[in-house]
């Protein structure tokens, strides 16, 4: 954000709106969901008029109109027309057919998702595969298991490979990070930790199909198996790899035009970028029968959740970001310090911690911007002087964003599709148990093997 100018006169006190939006997100639905459902506009525009009208008063209405036009124009509106798109099309593409739920089919499909979530988001793959996921699962008396680690990998870690995965690696291609340069970074860290779940998937799944007796359950199935599978919304196919090549486009021509709106530059390739995936929702909306996003109980609920709590983020997430980017000089030069040695070099491990945590708490995006300008925020250095601390931050923001429900939007997602089939999720906390006792040890071989 542009407000380097003001960053020696603010303390930490103006991160209050941040702090408070994210612990919104973080709190009201599980201590007032019933509020929060019907509110959450409202909450997230407080804390944007926490920000904005303070700062206005103070450095006037032309500083703060520039910070709200610059969030909106460079970095939210990209965000949530990509998110969109991302959704809109993967809602458009219905899986017909069911398959037997075993313990290698299970595996497999996971493993498809994981592999698919890099190229179609993690929220595009997860609402893609998880009701097919069900349906092959619906006759067994332990599926629960099956749906958490379809969280971790499907909706998490699977995104870590493109811009298109998970929403704080796109923000850091809005930032300048190269669009393959998370493929080429994060490859090996994402294999062990996949590979490694996926293991442990299989061997669990084999634990309950063959030793609690799963395999002969008397349970009606009430979609039998069916040998034959059909895919309605195949033009979907075709509008995701127009995505694909759009994102690419804007990340590779540069012709060197932009317009200025109110001090922020807008590049020619990122406007022609938003205004065809407008067009590509446009085509998907108008072109996908109705029966495809029925199958798949699309709707705009989540995505307009997402919008409207981004807006506010964006906001006021700026001068956090401005304080940050100060460095151990500015108001919050303890961040900095946590992970930065004496030396004020970074400790990679560290980073992919401290990236993590927070984003198993808060949201992964604000969480991933947030480590990005404490480590300086320039990508150009980053990508490769500091190659190893940005490949921490963007492994930790979307490794860890599996640690909660809250971690990623995915997440909630499917546990609420989960819910509504009759799965019997476990609480908040119960969810806690499985991911802390599986993935921390994973994390922590991830630690030792690619940030120390």
């Amino acid at each position: 954000m542009d407000i380097s100018s003001a960053v020696p006169v603010l303390s930490a006190k103006w991160g209050i709106p941040f702090a408070g939006m994210l612990l919104s997100i973080a709190l009201l639905p599980l201590l007032t969901a019933a509020f929060w459902h019907k509110h959450f506009g409202k909450v997230s525009g407080f804390w944007a008029l926490a920000f904005i009208v303070p700062y206005a008063a103070l450095f006037g209405i032309g500083e703060v109109s520039q910070i709200v036009v610059h969030a909106f124009v460079a970095e939210y509106m990209p965000f949530i027309i990509l998110l969109a798109a991302l959704y809109t099309v993967a809602g458009g593409i219905c899986v017909r057919g069911n398959l037997h739920g075993s313990p290698r089919v299970n595996t497999a499909l996971l493993a498809l998702g994981a592999a698919l979530a890099s190229v179609m988001g993690t929220t595009g793959a997860a609402m893609l595969l998880i009701r097919p996921l069900l349906r092959a699962n619906d006759n067994r008396r332990h599926v629960a298991h099956v749906v958490i680690f379809f969280i971790f990998l499907v909706a998490n870690i699977g995104g870590a490979l493109t811009p298109l995965g998970d929403p704080p690696l796109f923000l850091g291609f809005l930032n300048g990070v190269g669009f393959f340069w998370t493929t080429a970074h994060l490859f090996k860290p994402m294999l062990f930790v996949t590979v490694s779940l996926l293991g442990l998937f299989y061997l669990l799944e084999r634990y309950y199909f063959y030793h609690r007796e799963e395999e002969r359950t008397p349970f009606l199935d009430p979609t039998p198996d069916s040998a034959r599978f059909t895919i309605e919304g195949k033009i979907n196919f075709i509008l995701l790899a127009c995505v694909l090549g759009l994102v690419l486009m804007s990340g590779v021509w540069k012709p060197g035009i932009s317009f200025d709106i109110l001090g922020t530059p807008l590049a020619l390739q990122n406007l022609l970028r938003d205004v065809f995936l407008l067009v590509v929702i446009f085509v998907s909306l108008r072109w996908t029968s109705k029966s495809a996003r029925a199958g798949n109980a699309f709707a705009w609920e989540p995505i307009t959740e997402v919008a409207k709590l981004f807006a506010s983020i964006f906001v006021t997430i700026a001068p956090v970001i401005a304080i940050l980017r100060a460095g151990q000089a500015g108001a919050l030069g303890f961040v900095t310090r946590l992970v930065n040695d004496e030396y004020g070099q970074p400790i990679n491990a560290m980073y992919f911690w401290v990236t993590g945590l927070l984003s198993s708490f808060l949201d992964n995006a604000p969480t991933y911007l947030v480590l990005f300008n404490t480590a300086g925020g320039n990508a150009a250095h980053l990508m490769h002087e500091g190659a190893a601390t940005l490949a921490a931050i963007s492994a930790g923001a979307v490794f860890m964003g599996a640690m909660t429900y809250i971690g990623n939007a995915p997440n909630f997602m499917v546990k609420s599709i989960a819910q509504s089939n009759g799965v019997r999720m476990p609480s908040f906390l119960g969810y806690m148990v499985w991911s802390g006792a599986v993935l921390i040890p994973i994390f922590a071989l991830t630690t030792l093997l690619f940030f120390c």
